[in-house]
């Protein structure tokens, strides 16, 4: 039969046309059996905004904070080179952290990954606007996470300079701060929270019991055996020159820590909330328990002690903030309180070393007590990982941190002396600190 080639024409198209739908209906039913794809982590504003937040709070905690706090605790003739200390140390850290620090506490090692982080994000390679840090998780920016991290830097060895003060060299302070930064900051740092053996082993420290404060604390109390104790102490008056300094000092403190604590959350949700609960309740608690144990012992309750008992109640709650209920955080806060009043006051005296304002008596035994106090009363309700928290684990993060930091800055310490010396002369220091290294003095 004779089919009209318009028809043959036709019926060809019509068969295209088919096998076209049978194509399209072929892939949407294969696209639908497909797993959908992932989307990219975006960047969360509500986290980025307390996390740009509980920044700029830390900071505040070294200046003006604890500038305030040391400087209101020296004679009146080294308050201007305490409060320099503070300054000149938040400077150099800000460098170096930039430069080297972030990369070796945050970045991959690769076959030292468990001591040390890499070089790759020197200088902050590699980082834009667009990376995120914990991605699919906080989801902020990479450049946040690290200037937050980059205050924890920074009042870190400022702390240490409370063991000291009134003794040491300003050149010899700003090369101590230096080299302790890289070589003994940055690892333990790493150790806990970037990736290293400490936290791999189950070391829980949520925002720097161990990394700040026991770090920071030994630090200080291996260079005031190193250093010596202060001209004229024991016979001389040392009594602090301006307390009221010290309280705006401590207070700023305080509203700090809540940028520490519950900043360490790295997200605005619940366990931030509880974070900054247990900070309150932790302090609260702890300057009392201060004040009372003054009163009974010193038969008065100073100024000085309720201030240093809020101190001691923050450094002990920093690593169980977000572990812990505001329960637990009550009976750390009572506990530090009276153990670091003995230590600032009694064991001091009895071993017979010179710190200062201290730096070892509140952070490092505070340090010590949150930390242990930490696998004791960890609350999975509140955290899950406190159901593996144990005070063995806790023992084993407190060993390693002491050990590494008292032999590094021992050992930092003699290659600072043997560069430019440790201490200005015994005249100098009785001059005081502020006319002889910075040429200044406070009217």
């Amino acid at each position: 039969m004779n089919i009209p080639s318009t028809l043959k024409t036709t019926g060809r198209a019509a068969a295209s046309l088919a096998l076209v739908a049978l194509s399209t209906a072929a892939a949407f039913a294969q696209e639908a059996a497909a797993p959908a794809a992932a989307p990219a982590p975006a960047l969360d504003t509500g986290n980025t905004a307390w996390m740009l937040t509980s920044t700029a709070l830390v900071l505040m905690m070294t200046i003006p904070g604890l500038a305030l706090f040391y400087g209101g605790m020296v004679r009146k003739k080294n308050v201007l080179a305490t409060i320099m200390q503070s300054f000149a140390i938040t400077c150099l850290v800000t460098v170096l952290w930039f430069m080297f620090g972030y990369s070796l506490a945050f970045s991959d090692g690769g076959g030292l990954n468990k001591f040390v982080g890499g070089f790759s994000k020197f200088f902050h390679h590699g980082i834009t606007t667009a990376t995120l840090w914990a991605p699919g998780v906080a989801n902020i920016p990479e450049f946040v996470f690290s200037m937050f991290q980059m205050t924890f830097a920074i009042i870190t060895p400022a702390l240490i300079a409370g063991a000291f003060a009134e003794r040491m060299k300003f050149s010899a302070l700003l090369i101590f701060m230096g080299l302790w930064l890289v070589f003994v900051y940055a690892p333990i740092a790493h150790w806990v929270w970037g990736g290293g053996f400490l936290g791999a082993a189950g070391v829980l420290d949520f925002a720097g019991g161990t990394v700040v404060h026991i770090n920071a604390g030994v630090a200080g109390l291996v260079c005031a055996l190193v250093l010596g104790k202060r001209e004229g102490y024991g016979t001389t008056n040392m009594a602090p020159h301006n307390l009221v300094y010290s309280v705006i000092g401590a207070s700023l403190l305080w509203v700090g820590w809540f940028g520490f604590n519950a900043g360490s959350e790295l997200a605005a949700d619940g366990l931030a909330g509880a974070a900054m609960m247990n900070t309150q309740v932790a302090t609260a608690a702890a300057a009392l328990a201060w004040m009372f144990a003054e009163w009974i012992v010193a038969k008065k309750p100073s100024v000085l002690g309720i201030i240093s008992g809020a101190v001691a109640g923050l450094v002990a709650v920093t690593p169980a903030s977000g572990f812990v209920n505001p329960t637990g955080a009550f009976i750390i806060g009572l506990i530090a309180g009276v153990v670091c009043y003995l230590s600032a006051v009694k064991l001091k005296h009895a071993f017979g070393y010179d710190d200062s304002l201290d730096a070892f008596g509140v952070h490092g035994v505070g340090g010590v007590v949150g930390a242990l106090l930490t696998g004791a009363l960890a609350d999975p309700a509140i955290n899950a990982l406190g159901k593996d928290a144990s005070v063995g684990t806790q023992v084993y993060g407190i060993v390693f941190t002491i050990l590494w930091t008292a032999i590094a800055t021992f050992v930092i310490l003699f290659i600072v002396k043997a560069l430019v010396g440790l201490r200005p002369s015994s005249q100098e220091e009785v001059e005081g600190l502020d006319v002889t290294q910075h040429g200044e003095v406070v009217p």
